[in-house]
């Protein structure tokens, strides 16, 4: 008796714990071919904004466009960066004073003025399933 008792009340409580969480569909457009692969950096933090990612995941390009998903994230602020790895090395190239080489793009399609975008442009609110769309610019 007490057991069936217990079975509501622990899916009810398990059920809002799920709720907490969501997914992210990243879909990208505008690359400048289908060479190497799309990889999608996500950061839940605006001191981790282009240092350090929480998330990162990699797709092929189809039609000059890629799309990734994050499954299972917690509800909050997040900020994503997506690069064209163009030569499939695993890393977003950058020159000697650490200009990327590679197509990158952020979440808002924020851009910066003599360097990288400000995070307050970047960052967006997740509180249930969603999807963002970012346009690759050819400057970067």
């Amino acid at each position: 008796m007490m057991l069936t008792l217990f079975i509501p009340i622990i899916l009810f409580f398990s059920g809002i714990g799920s709720a907490q969480n969501s997914n992210l569909t990243v879909s990208v457009s505008s690359l400048k071919n289908n060479t190497g692969k799309l990889t999608v950096e996500l950061y839940n933090s605006k001191e981790r904004f282009l240092k350090n990612a929480c998330k990162t995941i990699s797709s092929p390009i189809k039609s000059n466009a890629g799309s990734v998903t994050f499954t299972g994230i917690p509800n909050g602020e997040y900020s994503v960066l997506v690069y064209h790895d163009a030569n499939n090395n695993g890393k977003l190239d950058k020159n000697f004073i650490g200009m990327p080489k590679e197509p990158v793009a952020c979440s808002n399609n924020a851009k910066g003025f003599m360097g990288p975008p400000k995070y307050e442009d970047a960052k967006f609110i997740i509180t249930k399933d969603s999807k963002i769309s970012i346009e690759m610019t050819t400057a970067h």
